[in-house]
This record gives structure tokens, sequence and C-alpha cells, in this order.
């Protein structure tokens, strides 16, 4: 560190003697910091003499379309990328190609072109974000190596992104457009201009709920449409953040306590918990990058490791969450979180992860199939229910998707999709909530598709080592067949299944069987309380990526994949039809004959869905309107409005209620209980009624930007 210090003491007095430009050691030293960074990729030496080999004459390259600057072409972004891998290798220590003269001029070659040419793209992002970072990262590696004419012909290009454009939306691109900035006015070492904006970029963290950014259950809109993007460009802004507030530690320039805490709870609270284990990217908060080929591998460690460099701030579940992405550690962590702004649920025990996505009147069902990615997503907001176990269950399944079986959802099963400008839609419904304590939880969907004639109820619960999937009430005026998708996945192995009194294990194909009670796929289980005709195929399905992402560089050859399906066929018009099952994940062949024996399935009908755990005590119930359900011999619970309610009892006795108003309507919510109790808190009151021998509880719901929150009272 002294030497560091040393070399950026020597490089100031050269600045300012041989340039005359005058620099405090704090900016230099973050420039340096950020030069490090850029420099820090390995080289890959026979690609950039490959790239050195093929450079023409006018400084392109075969095989990129210079012409087609349009949303789903611009193949400009790879010559960008090009002239950075090529100034890396140009600067870089302990390579063979530093300095090298010819590298050199085929750098300034390709620069030269892109100068003289400026390529717009019709897609915003590129002009503001993507070709300001490409052309700032040359010009902090390359420095002095750079001449005076070329620096000055690349600052306009850079320049596009600056605080006024048009894509620098307050709590949007505006924090990732801001360090854009940042990092150039490094290079031109402007003190004065640099202090402002990060002055900025540390105001953007911040509640923004109701409008683009982080929403106040740590869940992130872009859009107006609020749509999730907590793993998109939320994740984008996290990290926009978190690399600042890492360069500045420790400079007169480092961010106050307050943002930064409110950063790590978004981190942990909001991105980690849409994560699978806080490793692996939950499938159902994707939009139309679930169109985009993936490696399965984990998250990063750059983000929570620069986090520990600013504050101590809930440092140990940040060391986690690193032993967690560098498998050094197991999963640990058991919650139920409901994202109550975004209209979505995540449980994880430390063998599996599950979630589910909806949409209602407040949040739209999907993204807009924006540069022609997603063109199939029509249906990935209707009660979406993933469930996974290594994370490895859907990666890149997305190009021989069957798209009107999407998992957990009910689906009319029509010919053929709308077109692709018909997927983004209002919803339809507002009763679209859950009841959570943190640890259990029960999710409530009034479900009415926006794209086709069919509602439903539909709910789930969870619990330790299950769930149930409850739905009812279904009912269509199509005369086309109706289907409740229970999973669709990567087929990993055999299939087993319990037909009557039969196991056995299936061959490949897709066929029709009755009286199942059981089936047993990649180590999840599947059970019919009562035993029933359910449809299954274990082969291959085939697709290709261009049909549901036409982008450019999109493979068009065919894709072949082995894909395990599971539904349950409604027919045809179907009226008041109805479903149960139960999802066991972290299972064997083993348990499943006693999978399920302590869920108790108390009511199912469009009034009131409920369900008891017998193991944990645990009574969850969705009222979609007034009336009453029996957990007990001697316990009876009423509710006066549609809500969920969730009831923890010792023995005979209640000791916890947790409530929800999913429609968000209500001040308050009255339950009643055949029991005596007469306890108060800060907000809930109780009093007995000797005449109808009920206990009256009246609880205070959460308001404003909270309204759709959990309430947990203790009695």
């Amino acid at each position: 560190m002294k030497r560091f210090f040393q070399s950026v003491i020597v490089l100031i007095l050269v600045l300012t003697t041989t340039s005359g430009i005058c620099a405090t050691p704090e900016i230099e030293i973050l420039r340096q910091k950020v030069v490090a960074e850029l420099m820090a990729p390995e080289v890959n030496e026979s690609q950039i003499r490959h790239l050195m080999a093929t450079i023409r004459p006018d400084g392109t390259w075969p095989g990129i379309d210079y012409v087609d600057v349009s949303n789903t072409g611009f193949q400009h972004a790879r010559h960008l990328g090009n002239m950075v891998e090529m100034s890396r290798a140009f600067k870089k220590k302990g390579t063979r190609l530093k300095g090298d003269k010819k590298l050199k001029l085929a750098i300034y070659s390709a620069i030269d072109y892109w100068l003289a040419n400026d390529f717009i793209c019709e897609n915003w992002w590129y002009n503001q974000i993507g070709t300001p970072i490409a052309l700032n990262s040359v010009l902090l590696i390359m420095d002095t190596d750079l001449t005076k004419d070329r620096v000055e012909k690349a600052q306009p290009m850079i320049g596009r992104a600056h605080l006024t454009a048009t894509g620098a939306r307050p709590s949007g691109d505006r924090i990732k457009i801001a360090g854009i900035l940042a990092k150039n006015l490094l290079y031109r070492r402007d003190e004065v201009q640099f202090t402002e904006v990060i002055k900025v970029i540390e105001g953007e963290i911040k509640f923004n709920t109701g409008q683009r950014g982080m929403q106040h259950d740590y869940s992130f809109h872009h859009r107006e449409d609020r749509v999730n993007n907590t793993l998109s460009y939320g994740l984008g802004y996290a990290d926009a953040f978190v690399e600042w507030a890492a360069f500045v530690a420790g400079t007169k320039y480092q961010f106050s306590e307050k943002p930064l805490q409110q950063l790590i709870d978004y981190y942990l609270d909001g991105i980690c918990k849409q994560m699978v284990y806080g490793k692996y990217n939950d499938p159902g908060t994707k939009n139309r990058d679930i169109t985009r080929a993936e490696r399965h591998r984990a998250m990063g460690t750059t983000a929570p490791e620069r986090l520990l460099k600013t504050t101590d701030y809930r440092k140990g579940e940040l060391e986690e969450i690193i032993k967690i992405r560098k498998e050094e550690a197991a999963p640990t962590l058991s919650f139920g979180k409901f994202f109550w702004q975004t209209e979505h649920f995540s449980f994880q025990r430390p063998t599996f992860y599950t979630s589910v996505r909806m949409h209602s009147t407040r949040n739209d069902n999907m993204e807009v199939p924006y540069n022609g990615e997603g063109l199939m997503n029509h249906h990935r907001g209707d009660g979406t229910n993933y469930i996974t176990r290594t994370g490895d269950e859907y990666t890149n399944i997305a190009p021989v998707y069957d798209w009107q079986k999407i998992p957990g959802t009910t689906i009319l099963q029509k010919p053929a999709l709308p077109s692709e400008n018909e997927i983004q839609k209002k919803g339809l419904t507002d009763f679209v909530g859950a009841v959570t304590d943190g640890k259990y939880g029960a999710v409530a969907y009034d479900f009415k598709s926006a794209h086709d004639p069919l509602a439903a109820k539909k709910a789930w619960f969870f619990f330790d080592n299950e769930y149930v999937c409850l739905g009812t009430g279904i009912n269509s005026s199509a005369k086309l067949e109706v289907a409740t998708t229970i999973n669709q996945c990567l087929l990993h192995g055999e299939v087993m299944v319990m037909s009557g009194n039969q196991k056995s294990m299936v061959a490949k194909g897709e066929r029709q069987l009755e009286k199942v009670k059981w089936v047993l796929h990649d180590g999840i289980g599947y059970v019919f309380p009562e035993a029933q005709k359910v449809y299954l195929s274990n082969q291959v399905q085939t697709g290709s990526w261009f049909k549901i992402n036409r982008q450019s560089d999109s493979p068009k050859d065919e894709v072949n994949k082995d894909v395990f399906k599971l539904w349950l066929d409604h027919g045809q018009q179907p009226r008041n039809a109805s479903y149960q099952y139960i999802v066991v994940p972290a299972t064997t062949e083993q348990e499943m004959d006693k999978a399920g024996q302590q869920i108790a399935i108390l009511s199912n009908t469009p009034e009131i869905q409920a369900v008891k755990h017998t193991g944990l005590n645990i009574c969850q119930a969705v009222f979609y309107t007034s009336g009453e359900i029996k957990v007990a011999d001697n316990l009876i619970i009423g509710m006066d409005s549609p809500a969920t309610v969730m009831v923890k009892t010792d023995g005979s006795s209640i000791k916890q209620i947790s409530v929800a108003d999913p429609s968000r309507k209500l001040g308050k919510i009255h339950i009643t209980v055949s029991q005596k109790m007469e306890k108060s808190g800060e907000n809930f009151r109780s009093s007995y009624n000797e005449k109808k021998r009920v206990t009256e509880i009246s609880i205070d719901l959460p308001q404003t930007v909270y309204a759709g929150q959990s309430v947990t009272i203790e009695m």
C-alpha cells in the first residue's frame, strides 16, 4: 500500500509538471482504483492475436453487421468490446502483448473507425450507457497512449451519459449513467463536477414506492407498469451504487451510513431473498431475460465484498452470502417473504426454494417484449410457481418450453398464443396477496385471466417440508381445454408413479395416468390427497432460441431437451372445477408413502380455502368472503370480510395470529375465535362476547405504502 501511494504521488508530480493538469491526491487515487479494476480481468492472448490478424484495413472486423442499428441488431457492441480487450492487452503487465506496436496500430484503427462513424442505435441504452462505458474504458486504460485528437473526438460520444439524458430517470438508470459520468470526470480530473456527481449517486439510494425505483418492500420497479425488475434493473441499480461506495470508502467523498444501510437492507432482504439460496436467480423473477441463454453458475461475490469494505452493518449476513456463493457453506436461512408492492412471494428452506408470481389491478402481468425478447411470456405472471432444489431445474429450458404450461398456472390451452403485442396486460383483480409471519405463509390469488375468458380461486400454503396447492371456482366459457400445470422442468433421471397400489417407473413418452396417488421426479414429490387422473410427459421437446428471442445473434438452430411435464386437465368450459396437490421437495421414494400425512385440507371452495398442518399446529386460510372455518373440535375462526389469516396454536389454545388484506381496502380486520381471550396490544384489541361465546379481535392494518403487508400479534 505504501508503494501504491508513493507511485500515485509521483504520477501527480509528473502530470502537474508535464501537462499542466492539477489533480488532488484523492482524485488521482480514485482514478487509479478505477483503472486497476478495468485491468483486473485476464487477457486471452490468442484471442487478441486473432483480433489483430482479422481486423481489416478500415478498422472493422468480419462477421459484424455494421449497417443494422436496430433494437434487435446492433452487433457494433462486439466492435466496442474488442477495443476494450485489445486496450487491456496492450497495457497489462506480464503479457507478451504489452506495448506491442502492431496491437497499438490495430487499436487506433478500430477507434478511428468508430469515431468516424459514431454509430447510433435505435435502442437508447447503447447510446447513453453501452457505448459510453466502452469508450470511457478505452480512454482510462490507454490514457497517454491515445492522441489528444482521438480523446477530443470520443468525449461527445461518452458525454451522452449525462444527468439530463433521457435515460437518466431518477431511481432508474440515473445511478448507472451518473457512474459513467463520474469515471469520465476522473479521466478528465475534474474534481468540482466529480464531487457533485458523487452526491447524486449517494442520493439515489431511497424509497420511491409507486414510481420507478426501490419499493418499501425492497423490490424494484424499473417502469411505471410496476412489473418486478429486482433481479434485472434492480440488480444493476445496486451494483452501480456499491461500486462507488467501495471506490470512495475512506476518502472525503465517502457515503454516509444511512444510504449504505438502506442499500444493504435492499440487497439482503430484496435481491438475495428473490434468489435461490441467495445464490441463483429465481426463474419466477425473470421477464424477457428468460429467453437469453445462460450458464448455471452462482452470482458473483463482488457486490457483498465491496459492501463489507464500507460498513460493518449486517456483516455476518453478507459474509454468509459470500460463503454460499463460493460453495464454502450450505444455506441455513428459512423464510417466507411477500413483496406486497410487487405481488411476489418467496419461500426458502435449507433444502429447497420456491416462489409464486402474480399480478393485480395494481401491477401489470409482465414486461413488454422489448427488443424482440420474451416473445411468449403471456402467462408467466398468472400464478407461476417454480420449485427448485439445485437452482438448475430450469436452466435454458426456454427454447423448448410449452408456454401454455407454466408451473403453477391455470391456462386456457389455445391453438397458439396471441401476438407478442398482446403480452403486457393490466390486471383484472385486486384480491392478490399473502399472509406471512416471516417464516411460514399462505398466498391468495383471485385469478382472472387478462387474456382469456377464465377465472379461478388459487392458493398456496407453505410449511417446512411441503406446501399445498389448491384451486377452485375454475370457470371458462371457451370451448378449449383448461389445464393446471404442476411443473415443467428439465428431465433429470427417472420418474416414479404410484397409481392405485402399483408403484412403477415411467418409460419416456406422454400419457394419461389414472388413480395417481403421487409422482416423484428429481427428488421432488407431488402428492394427490385424493387419487386422480393426471397427465405426464417425460420426453424430448423441440424448439429454438430465435422463436422466442429475435435478437440478431439469437441462434436459429433446432434445440432438443429432455423435459418433465406434469399437469391436470379440467376439460372444456369447466364449471367450478377444482384441484388439490401437495409438493414435497427434497424427498425420496421411501418417504413418499408417508408424504403429506400431516396435512389436512379443511376447505377448498370459492368462499374459503384453508389448510391445517397437524405437526406444526398451524392453520392458514384464505377468506374470499365473510365466513368461518373449523380448525379443531373446540376452535372455530370467523372473519367478517375477505382476508388471509394464519393461526398458530399450542394444543387447543391460540398463541399467534397473522393477518393481511390482499385487496388493500381495509383499515382493520375483525376476527372471531371460539375461545375466551382478553388481551390488547399496540395494534389490536380483543374482548369476549358472552352472548355469542366468542372472542372478537380487531387488528389494525398497515396503510399507504405498507398496505398489503402482514401483521402478526401474540396472544
